[in-house]
């Protein structure tokens, strides 16, 4: 397949999982990630707080399968072969990665209480699922005209971004907003084995990813 960037990925593996490069700003975010999600529990927002964990559950999934594709094609559909405090994943950074963690609970504000509320015509948790991927689309085709963070393969872009990540990530979220306690449980304690159980065995066993 033809590749824009393939020096990238030389360059994420050069630093991935390396503590070198680390920088002490990691240290409030994810300060400010654990205030976000104690201040909700507090006003038991558990809606919210699932809203949060499934979509973090789903980014985790995605990053697995990225690091994968690298493994078995030679090449991640994107990568950040610099910029970052730490590499966790050949296309996460520690900083993205704590940005997702809080970014469902943050954005399931928007929802309406009511959940067959529409917007133009649009189911609200559709509607807000589409309008927060596009917006991250954008910012995303940002960081893709910067050093920190890389398009590989000259297919893969703002539009498959938006289709094939942001929107299931922000759908599944929202959705999962609504969902019985015991549905929003069971599914994201589903998404989160599977996470784990992926990363000991492909990282941690294999050296795969």
């Amino acid at each position: 397949m033809p590749l824009n960037h393939p020096e990238a990925t030389d360059k994420a593996l050069s630093i991935l999982r390396d503590g070198s490069n680390f920088q002490w700003y990691v240290i409030p975010i994810f300060a400010f990630v654990v205030y976000v999600y104690l201040a909700e529990a507090g006003k038991k927002n558990w809606k919210g707080i699932a809203a949060g964990l499934s979509l973090y559950a789903i980014h985790w999934l995605y990053e697995i399968g990225n690091a994968l594709i690298r493994h078995f094609s030679g090449h991640a559909l994107w990568t950040v072969p610099t910029g970052t405090s730490y590499l966790l994943l050949v296309g996460v950074g520690i900083e993205l990665s704590l940005m997702f963690a809080a970014a469902g609970l943050i954005l399931s504000k928007l929802l309406p209480e009511d959940q067959k509320a529409k917007v133009l015509g649009i189911n609200n948790r559709i509607f807000f699922a589409i309008a927060n991927a596009a917006l991250y689309s954008v910012i995303e085709i940002f960081l893709a005209t910067t050093p920190a963070f890389v398009w590989v393969y000259r297919w893969w872009g703002a539009i498959p971004v938006f289709a094939a990540v942001y929107v299931p990530f922000f759908l599944f979220s929202f959705l999962c907003y609504d969902w019985k306690p015991k549905v929003q449980r069971r599914a994201i304690g589903a998404l989160f084995g599977v996470d784990a159980a992926a990363l000991i065995v492909f990282a941690g066993i294999l050296g795969w990813i």
